[in-house]
């Protein structure tokens, strides 16, 4: 096994796989080729060329940043791999955000994210979402 952490997006198809593996909600190529280059920082891990885990940051890179599409192979879990990609999300963030930024994720895993340092902002706060039909 040669494990490699490389700031390099994944390719589309790459991504949309990885999501499904790892028990994320499917996206279309069309939505990865549009997000990818608009990333603000993408960490790719991978055993030679076979991309294993992934974590990416979103936003405007001032005021807000979003952690999304943190995903582990599940034939690599149990492995540090997920620690490992948020230790690299951690450092980006930490060399960019600026007084009064806000960094916030939707976590399906919150006990995971709690260990690394990330709280709960329910009750203060909760998440929200919309479903909006895409367009043909």
């Amino acid at each position: 096994m040669t494990i490699t952490y490389q700031s390099q997006a994944p390719s589309p198809h790459e991504f949309c796989e990885m999501r499904i593996k790892a028990g994320l909600s499917p996206k279309s190529i069309k939505a990865a080729e549009i997000a990818l280059p608009n990333s603000l920082y993408i960490i790719t891990v991978r055993d030679h060329d076979n991309l294993i885990a992934m974590g990416r940051v979103v936003g405007d890179g001032a005021c807000n940043f979003e952690v999304v599409d943190v995903a582990v192979d599940p034939a690599y879990q149990g492995q540090g791999l997920g620690r490992k990609v948020m230790e690299y999300i951690d450092d980006y963030l930490s060399s960019v955000v600026l007084e009064g930024s806000y960094v916030s994720m939707i976590a399906d895993e919150p006990e995971f994210y709690k260990k690394l340092g990330y709280k709960l902002v329910s009750p203060a706060s909760q998440g929200m979402t919309k479903k909006f039909r895409p367009n043909a």
